[in-house]
């Protein structure tokens, strides 16, 4: 039985229109702010509606920006990002769960531990590895002996390999999930014990078990984290913009920000405000034609 009590939906429904408001109002101003001439948008307050050279100022933030290219690192850096997580959260949980390992529970909380190393904490370090990969490698032989000449060329830092303006260097750094390794794990504690000891009696082997059994089960999980980690990827300003110097390898959200007035310069806010939704404008279609995955990723948890 489902007790009705008006004032409650009625603040509830209060609460979600101030929510939505709350999140649509600084959208709505960048779309006015992006739709006026230069003298307009530089005027505070900026007026309720919406001019008529929101055409033209998109145009220009375009071309300024080179927001065509920016738009595809950021494409290729999210996805690749968001491809990588999944395919290391899925095989670790698969390990985790399915492999009677000796330190497989020290390994599991080794890996959620690094929940509390986000990659602002850890972006020194990582810069370092990520300007010359033989750093470690070169470290490590040093401390152990087994070779003089790469210990000696760490120290003197002649052998360099460098992932920086590079479509490696932007992904490979965030590929690590410590949140969808445990999303995955407690998915595949879900799968029925019979169907495990079926498989094994059909002869599956573990990794067959894994892309004709577990991988479809676990598909709208899949599409869902695909597009959190989608959106989260594509949001990342910190890191683009630290370990890339080539405007050739500049992410969408990095090209926003050089639009952004600087103090001997005219600011320019309708054309920032323009390239802002652009920079939008990818993610939230994703989100959108998406969005019955990833609704049912969400609350699917019976098997």
């Amino acid at each position: 039985m489902v007790e009705r009590a008006p004032l409650l939906d009625v603040l509830t429904h209060l609460l979600l229109i101030v929510a939505l408001a709350a999140l649509c109002l600084p959208v709505w101003f960048a779309l006015v702010a992006a739709s006026l001439p230069l003298e307009e948008a530089a005027r505070s307050p900026l007026p309720l509606l919406p001019g008529d050279r929101l055409l033209e100022n998109l145009a220009a933030a375009w071309q300024r920006a080179d927001l065509g290219r920016a738009l595809l690192n950021s494409t290729v850096m999210a996805a690749g990002i968001a491809a990588g997580k999944i395919a290391l959260a899925v095989l670790s949980a698969f390990a985790l769960v399915y492999f009677r390992l000796r330190l497989r529970w020290f390994a599991f909380w080794a890996i959620f531990l690094s929940l509390m190393l986000p990659v602002e904490v850890r972006i020194v370090p990582t810069y370092e590895v990520v300007a010359n990969v033989l750093v470690p490698v070169q470290s490590l032989a040093g401390w152990l002996g087994l070779g003089p000449a790469l210990a000696a060329e760490a120290a003197g830092g002649t052998a360099k390999v460098s992932l920086l303006n590079s479509y490696a260097g932007l992904i490979l750094p965030l590929t690590a999930s410590a949140t969808a390794t445990f999303l995955f794990r407690q998915v595949f504690l879900t799968v029925p014990e019979e169907l495990t000891e079926a498989a094994l009696v059909d002869g599956c082997r573990p990794m067959a078990f894994l892309r004709l059994v577990l991988l479809p089960l676990s598909r709208t999980n899949l599409a869902a984290l695909f597009i959190i980690l989608f959106v989260w990827s594509w949001n990342q300003y910190l890191w683009p913009l630290l370990m890339v110097t080539d405007p050739a390898y500049d992410t969408a959200v990095v090209a926003v920000t050089r639009l952004m007035p600087s103090m001997d310069a005219l600011p320019r806010w309708h054309e920032t405000m323009a390239a802002a939704l652009l920079a939008m404008a990818p993610p939230v279609l994703v989100v959108l034609l998406f969005q019955r995955w990833f609704v049912q990723g969400l609350i699917e948890h019976d098997r």
